[in-house]
């Protein structure tokens, strides 16, 4: 079998089989251009002429690992105050690069963190209600005026006032210098980490975006940043660069362009590389769709041919053998900066710019204008094609066949639609804690179909792979999962409330991908436990 290890710090990449020889021919290629040198170097050139404006302002992702230290008396202030006035419940409002690395970060270094980045009410309502009294608010949004963390900021600071707190003494910004909201904080009161504009959201995991929350949570950041700027040195070197085979191994693995996402450690690591890279490669119809399924032995795993499994782990352990893929070893820290590395190299393999999102400003344009034009009347959902049980059934035009008038038969019908080098995903604006056996619907669909399943949670994804399936290849086919509320919650200083806003996200999304042609399926479940029974009938039926 042939293989290619490389090591550098405490990091070893190795591909191995086909990978390996896709990787080799990139890698001679990547060296005949010089990028390894041209990358650490900041030359904004490497993606070509159309990026290079973007990527000028995006690049001091690389000097984090040492750039970063400037935080760490700050943040050892933050966390010393936090527990002396007896605040040991550390709430996370944010979404993607914002949340998914210092839930990552927490979940590796066995910390408490509650990550917030839903609008379900349920859920809100939940955090809220759970011991206000000892938690710290951390608000994370790099431009200041995300829609869900300000929704959360604006929950939490009515919370804290009708404890009789005053929101300062709980209420941590990180944000970029200049946002709105950076403006609020200041002229609030609250405490402020201003983070380095030059660094994406979902490039930030080292960032203040990444390291705030983690500290104040009870992570050693310090020991985390020793773990990348480790690997640091061997990045601007062609031979003895694990990252840079990892860019290769991605980025010139043609034709197997689905990667399987694998492993129990570092905790989560999966999800939080999910967004980095569908965000940053999903687009111009080209891209690389993460899949992480529940575990290395899930439906679905390696089934495709289509297909690159990628297994990570923080000691060098593989869960599974890898014949044909890549195996990522070392600590989260140099994770991190590897992945982040390997994302812009791949980037430009595929020739794209790994640094903009062009389409994920649509779901939220949509979002908006359905809220705007609602004026307090019920969201247009639209007549559904028929009602199962507790389920109405929607769908874009002609993707369900006439005749199909049952939860079983538009399931098989939707798997059916799948094309031979397409996918199916699952995206649930549902509860999270509440709901979880949601998720679980990844691996009974994957069990029924050879093509790639993934999940994802609404918002939640939105920031994450909605760019892919926007943006990326016209072979995606989409379930989309609503329901009804128990009971809503009010947005303080908004017209409308967070179960019309997770609705809004939804329909909005569905109106993007139904712009583009895509089939989408949306399951609007009545009773959320009833509807939710009957959809897992009707997965477990198409195995029969």
């Amino acid at each position: 079998m042939t293989s290619n290890q490389v090591r550098a710090g405490q990091l070893t990449v190795e591909a191995r089989g086909a990978a390996a020889e896709a990787a080799g021919s990139a890698l001679k290629s990547l060296s005949r251009d010089g990028v390894a040198a041209r990358l650490t170097a900041k030359d904004a050139g490497l993606w070509g002429p159309a990026a290079a404006d973007e990527a000028a302002i995006r690049l001091n992702w690389l000097d984090l690992p040492r750039s970063s230290r400037a935080l760490l008396p700050e943040l050892t202030r933050s966390a010393s105050d936090a527990r002396a006035a007896g605040l040991d419940r550390v709430v996370l409002a944010g979404m993607g690069g914002s949340s998914l690395a210092p839930e990552v970060i927490a979940a590796d270094r066995g910390a408490e963190l509650v990550t917030l980045d839903t609008t379900d009410p349920g859920q809100v309502r939940r955090v809220l209600a759970e011991g206000v009294r000892r938690t710290a608010l951390v608000v994370s949004s790099k431009s200041g005026g995300t829609i869900e963390t300000d929704s959360h900021r604006r929950a939490f600071e009515a919370a804290f006032r009708e404890a009789g707190i005053d929101p300062a003494e709980r209420v941590t910004v990180v944000t970029d210098p200049g946002s709105p909201l950076a403006e609020l904080a200041d002229e609030r009161g609250y405490r402020t980490f201003l983070a380095d504009p030059k660094v994406g959201g979902r490039y930030s995991a080292l960032s203040a975006f990444g390291l705030v929350p983690s500290a104040l949570a009870g992570v050693d950041v310090e020991a985390l940043l020793d773990e990348a700027e480790a690997l640091a040195p061997s990045l601007d070197t062609e031979t003895e660069n694990p990252a840079l085979l990892l860019g290769a191994a991605l980025g010139g693995f043609g034709g197997h362009d689905k990667v399987v996402l694998t492993g129990d450690s570092p905790a989560g690591l999966g999800d939080w590389i999910e967004q980095l890279v569908a965000e940053s490669t999903g687009k111009d119809g080209t891209g690389l769709l993460p899949v992480v399924p529940e575990s290395a032995s899930a439906p679905g795993t390696v089934a495709a041919p289509d297909t690159h499994h990628v297994v990570f782990s923080s000691d060098g352990t593989a869960p599974v053998a890898v014949t044909d893929g890549t195996v990522v070893s070392g600590p989260l820290g140099a994770q991190f900066l590897a992945w982040e590395y390997a994302t812009a190299v791949a980037g430009r393999l595929l020739g794209i710019d790994p640094f903009n999102q062009p389409n994920v400003q649509e779901s939220k344009d949509n979002t908006r204008r359905l809220l705007e034009g609602s004026d307090g009347a019920p969201l247009p959902e639209g007549s559904p094609r028929f009602v199962d049980g507790d389920v109405r059934v929607h769908a874009t035009a002609d993707t369900l066949p006439g005749g199909v008038d049952d939860l079983d038969a538009a399931l098989r019908a939707l798997l059916g639609s799948v094309p031979e080098s397409g996918y199916l995903a699952v995206m649930a604006y549902l509860d999270r804690d509440g709901e979880p056996t949601a998720a679980e619907l990844r691996s009974g669909l994957a069990a029924s179909t050879p093509r790639p399943v993934t999940f994802g949670w609404g918002p939640r994804f939105l920031h994450s792979t909605g760019q892919y399936h926007k943006g990326g290849p016209a072979n995606g086919v989409f379930l989309q999962i609503t329901g009804e509320h128990s009971g809503d919650l009010e947005i303080p200083g908004r017209p409308y409330t967070f179960g019309e806003l997770q609705l809004a996200q939804a329909l909005g999304d569905f109106g993007a991908l139904e712009a583009r042609g895509r089939p989408v399926v949306r399951l609007h479940l009545g009773d959320r436990a009833a509807g939710l029974t009957r959809v897992h009938e009707a997965v477990e039926a198409l195995r029969r």
